[in-house]
């Protein structure tokens, strides 16, 4: 497995101090972040072909670059809201287990750098989303940011039906 921080060293303590670099993306009013090592890129909302029989987050399939990926839309698989998609939908394209796979989110915001420090444990509950999905709760000057663990967004069955 990648290491998902980087060690720098602090120019005033003479300590280092971990980092975590992430992508950051909106989905409703909520701030998502995901491990940079695992987005492989970001594009704007492509068609999306339908499956039959695929669970309802699941829009379907796209054709990237020659490959087929499967296309699962965060805001269902959170049971948030639908919402159409807009100039500023993005698909998030990951590797979860040796499968790529793109997640449909709202935008996408920045790449961060932020200390391991600011992060804590979530709480059993965070923005409706299944605290099982959540790996921590970065606390930055003026906002919270959700670290997601996309691993874990999808579960095995899923993973298996996609590896088919």
């Amino acid at each position: 497995m990648t290491e998902t921080t980087t060690d720098i060293k602090g120019a005033t303590q003479g300590k280092s101090e971990e980092l975590i670099q992430l992508v950051s993306f909106n989905i409703g009013d909520e701030e998502f972040g995901v491990d940079i090592l695992k987005v492989q890129e970001i594009n704007r909302m492509l068609d999306v072909t339908r499956v039959p029989n695929a669970p309802e987050y699941v829009d379907g399939v796209i054709n990237l670059r020659g490959k087929v990926i499967p296309i699962i839309d965060l805001r269902r698989r959170f049971q948030m809201e639908r919402k159409e998609h807009d100039k500023n939908t993005r698909i998030v394209v990951v590797e979860l287990s040796g499968k790529v796979v793109g997640f449909v989110v709202d935008a996408v915001s920045e790449v961060l750098r932020i200390p391991k420090s600011v992060t804590e444990p979530p709480p059993p509950m965070v923005a409706g989303v299944n605290a099982e999905y959540i790996t921590a709760v970065g606390k930055l000057e003026d906002r919270l940011l959700i670290l997601l663990d996309l691993e874990k967004v999808l579960s095995n069955e899923d993973q298996k039906a996609l590896a088919a």
